[in-house]
């Protein structure tokens, strides 16, 4: 094969690689997990620190974790109803070590409501019907009922270097997945809780749960699928 045709291939495979919404109940053999979170030690890291932890959820305990979760999310929806009808109503605060709910900066929130409109869309959800919204977002907490839920954590103490590390290690892991014919979809909504994984795993000391993943195999009967964000180009400098 010459570089050329290296090349060509690693394009094809980045470009294959698609937010899964939607997937079926078809098990990843554990040998081919294990090829992908071994293929995933091999992006950098800051000082080789690898200042990041993952925990891998399937079976039984990915069924727990997304009951968990979807308790969390109908409790907080209950709640919201609540305080539309008395002020004083109280709201569940979440306990997640960042602040997933945040207004968008101007500069790229014109991004993020394009892909909103894309995804709601496909949905058939109008911008106004809350609960056509809500039954979507229920979706991401559970993480799209994927046979595998992935949590990242990150030490406190390494910011922002290990983000910086968890990331390239999980774009590892995505395109080693995509590369085996298992799909993939980054769900940072699961950060917005963190006594889920606390009561399924044991999260060292000072790390900070900063992002979930899903892994299994795409629905290919499902629309969503068929959604695809745009990728506009990388926004270079312009020198002085």
């Amino acid at each position: 094969m010459t570089l050329n045709e290296e090349t060509i291939d690693f394009s094809s495979l980045t470009a294959s690689r698609r937010s899964t919404r939607a997937f079926t109940e078809r098990e990843i053999p554990a040998d081919i997990l294990d090829a992908i979170l071994a293929d995933a030690t091999t992006a950098p890291s800051w000082s080789n620190t690898r200042a990041f932890r993952v925990a891998i959820a399937t079976g039984e305990r990915a069924a727990r974790l997304r009951e968990h979760y979807g308790r969390l999310f109908d409790e907080e929806i209950a709640a919201q109803a609540r305080k539309a009808e008395d002020p004083n109503a109280e709201i569940p605060i979440p306990d997640g070590d960042y602040p997933v709910r945040k207004r968008y900066p101007d500069e790229v929130r014109p991004a993020q409501i394009e892909v909103a409109k894309l995804l709601y869309g496909t949905y058939g959800v109008e911008r106004g019907d809350i609960e056509g919204r809500n039954r979507v977002n229920r979706r991401n907490v559970t993480a799209f009922d994927a046979p595998v839920m992935g949590f990242v954590f990150v030490h406190e103490d390494m910011l922002p270097w290990s983000a910086m590390d968890a990331g390239l290690m999980l774009q590892t892991l995505l395109l080693s997945a995509k590369s085996r014919g298992v799909d993939s979809c980054p769900v940072g909504i699961l950060a917005t809780w963190r006594a889920p994984v606390e009561a399924e795993f044991e999260v060292p000391e000072g790390y900070r749960f900063i992002t979930g993943f899903a892994l299994g195999y795409a629905d290919p009967e499902a629309p969503i699928n068929a959604m695809e964000a745009p990728r506009p180009p990388i926004q270079l400098l312009e020198g002085k």
